[in-house]
């Protein structure tokens, strides 16, 4: 049985997080010191401390979260905790942090382009996303074309998320109650990501990615965009690319895991987004998140102590 190594996107951030790894842990504090230098203005003290709008902010949010990733990851790999993966695969933003993950991208240079990648979308963003749960795919399609939206990310089954225009956006909430949709949620974004509003990003990211070194990955990529399998290192750019005006495939991603011979998925970051939605693609299959490895280990020890001062 093989592993999957599982990095998350936008939306898994919390103020406060990675800042205890970072304690206690030297790795994990040269990430964010690495973070800092790079970006020439400390990100962690938001990441750490707050506000939480300030963290919100996607130019902050990206390099944020990318970096809380590896810090996790960076411990995980010197205790041995982690297996090495079979295939790696990530939400969106996760994707240049598992390419970090398995030594396609340096982490300066994803810390750099990420950041990047924030400023454009704030930069050319408009409209928004709203998540749709208890409709099948193709009610939600038919809902999507008469409102005026584009289907985005599939997240898990009969978990959808439109983007769009704002005033299209509405109109498309009011038909996915109607047809009767479970829940029907606008999500916490300044812009319609995913979506054909998305390409002048894409185009802008397309010039400097084109400058960023990229080497083939030690474990292949499935890709969210189509859940291809890749290590070629300009497939893996031009997928870095092609993602942001493109739906996030995850059911497909998880899909091909599992027709990959997947059954332990490990989600490495912050939260446990992925893990949830994983198990409800694929029941058969293990999840573990790092927040769990990092506290079993925590209580772990503080165990040992306690057993040794009695």
């Amino acid at each position: 049985m093989g592993h999957a190594w599982v990095f998350p996107g936008q939306g898994s951030q919390s103020v406060g997080m990675g800042r205890e790894l970072a304690e206690c842990e030297p790795l994990a504090r040269t990430v964010f010191e690495e973070m800092d230098a790079v970006l020439g203005f400390p990100l962690s003290r938001i990441v750490f401390e707050g506000p939480e709008e300030e963290l919100a902010a996607t130019r902050n949010q990206q390099p944020a979260l990318l970096a809380t990733c590896i810090a996790y990851l960076r411990v995980l790999e010197a205790r041995g905790e982690l297996p090495e993966p079979t295939v790696v695969a990530g939400h969106s933003l996760g994707e240049y942090t598992a390419l970090v993950a398995v030594g396609s991208l340096e982490l300066a240079d994803a810390l750099r382009i990420v950041r990047r990648r924030g400023e454009l979308m704030e930069m050319y963003g408009e409209g928004g996303m709203l998540a749709v749960i208890g409709l099948e795919r193709e009610r939600l399609a038919a809902i999507a074309a008469e409102a005026g939206v584009e289907l985005a990310n599939e997240n898990a089954p009969n978990q959808l998320t439109l983007s769009g225009r704002n005033e299209a956006l509405d109109h498309a909430a009011n038909l996915a109650r109607a047809a009767g949709a479970k829940r029907v949620v606008r999500l916490p974004v300044n812009a319609a990501f995913h979506s054909s509003l998305m390409r002048p990003v894409a185009e802008a990211l397309a010039r400097d990615l084109a400058t960023v070194p990229i080497r083939p990955p030690r474990a292949p990529l499935i890709a969210c965009s189509d859940a291809r399998v890749l290590t070629d290192p300009e497939e893996l750019r031009r997928e870095l690319v092609v993602q942001i005006p493109t739906p996030v495939r995850w059911v497909d991603v998880v899909r091909r895991a599992m027709d990959l011979g997947i059954r332990t998925f490990w989600e490495i970051g912050p939260g446990q987004v992925l893990s949830g939605l994983i198990r409800r693609i694929a029941p058969e299959a293990t999840t573990y998140t790092a927040e769990q490895l990092v506290q079993n280990r925590a209580r772990s020890v503080a165990s040992v102590e306690h057993t040794k001062g009695d």
